[in-house]
Order: structure tokens, then C-alpha cells, then sequence
């Protein structure tokens, strides 16, 4: 009779119990399609890449030629200088070359004088002449030795502005992260060293398979050969 009740009561409990659990089984299901808000935990950005990024953009590049009051022509080293300048330009663009003379300064006649000089060697060394254009500026003070200036525009890579600190790097060091300044020299410099900027917009088109050299390897492979004749 005991064993009898004892059944009856696991059975009746088992009874019970089945709602509740498919109850329970579909609210977990249900909970799944559920519109949630999720908190976004580091929404500001802590990766230095991620704050001070390299970027492709239009900048000019300018190149300063000195030149003293009593100078009547370019001294070899700014001669080499100017075609430095023109190396760049061929490198990097292909638009107008600004070749920028003083006005107002000590050494202004002698700067008018020299900046024919650079203008020869410019179109000497490759650059158009219809590309190359003679300008003024002022002189910033009329103490100022002001240099004749070479300029012009290219697409650059770039990261920065650096040096900037809008809040104390000690204000919450519990939070351990790094300070807003931080990787912005080295991401500046690795911009520097980037030839050609279209690099980081896609790869470069590959050139022609050199065919001898495939036929060289493929015979060498069947031959079963590890070393590869020149």
C-alpha cells in the first residue's frame, strides 16, 4: 500500500511539473527574439590607429632656397637643392610648380634675380615651362632674409595633428588607458615613409610573369631537382 502511494505521488508530481517546464522552454525561445538595447561597452576609441589614422589628402609641398642680399647666382648646393625639388615634384605630381619670390625683404632683389636661375634648372630637369609659375609673397618682417620658395600640390599621406592634450593623462589612471596623444608620432611617421599613397587604397598591378624562368622552375620540378639553374 506505501509503495502503491509512493508511485501515485511521483506520477501526479511528474504531471505537474510537465506544464511548467514547457512554459519555462518557451520563454527561453522567446527571450531570443526579444528587441534588445545592448549597452556598447569602450564606445570611445582607445586604439591609437583608430584616433589619429592615416589619411590621403591634398597638401602642398614647399621647398625653401636661401639666398643672401650679395648673391648673384646659386651655389652648387642649392643648385642640387632645387633638383631635389624637382625630383620630389616628379615623383609625387604633375600639376604647376610655384617658384615663390620675396618682396619686401633685404635680399628681395637678389631673390628676383636667382629665381630665373631656379626656373632654368626646373625646366632642365623635366618639368614643363607652361607648368612652372613665377609669383610673389611678402616678407613676414624687413629684417627677414625671406627665401626664394618652391611649391606645389600632391595627394600625401598623413596622420595627425600631434601634440594635442585636451585632458590630464593623470586625471584617472584607474581606467588604464592611454593618453589621447599617444601613437601619434609613430602613426606621423609611418605616413612619412609611404611613397605612394594610392598603396593604401588597393595593390598595385602585377607584372608580366617571366616566362623562361617558369619554364626553369617547372623543369627543374619534374626532374625532381632541388636546385634551380639560373
Amino acid at each position: 500500500m506505501n509503495t502503491y502511494k509512493s508511485t501515485f505521488s511521483l506520477g501526479r508530481l511528474h504531471a505537474l511539473s510537465r506544464p511548467f517546464v514547457v512554459a519555462g522552454l518557451a520563454a527561453v525561445l522567446l527571450s531570443g527574439c526579444a528587441n534588445r538595447h545592448h549597452v556598447i561597452v569602450g564606445s570611445i576609441p582607445d586604439d591609437y590607429r583608430t584616433r589619429h589614422p592615416i589619411v590621403i589628402n591634398e597638401q602642398e609641398h614647399t621647398f625653401d632656397i636661401p639666398v643672401a642680399s650679395g648673391d648673384r647666382k646659386l651655389t652648387q648646393s642649392l643648385r642640387e637643392s632645387v633638383r631635389g625639388a624637382s625630383g620630389r615634384y616628379h615623383s609625387m605630381a604633375s600639376g604647376s610648380v610655384r617658384v615663390m619670390v620675396p618682396v619686401g625683404s633685404p635680399n628681395a632683389g637678389a631673390a628676383s634675380l636667382l629665381s630665373r636661375e631656379v626656373v632654368d634648372i626646373l625646366a632642365s630637369d623635366g618639368v614643363p615651362r607652361n607648368r612652372i609659375i613665377t609669383t610673389s609673397y611678402p616678407a613676414a618682417s624687413p629684417q627677414d632674409a625671406a627665401p626664394i620658395r618652391i611649391s606645389f600640390l600632391a595627394t600625401t599621406a598623413s596622420a595627425g595633428p600631434c601634440g594635442e592634450w585636451p585632458e590630464d593623462m593623470l586625471a584617472n589612471p584607474d581606467q588604464n588607458r592611454n593618453y589621447h596623444n599617444f601613437g601619434c608620432s609613430s602613426q606621423a611617421n609611418l605616413a612619412a615613409q609611404i611613397e605612394n599613397p594610392a598603396d593604401l587604397l588597393g595593390p598595385r598591378g602585377s607584372s608580366p610573369i617571366d616566362a623562361e624562368r617558369r619554364a626553369n622552375v617547372v623543369e627543374a620540378y619534374r626532374k625532381g631537382g632541388s636546385l634551380l639553374a639560373d
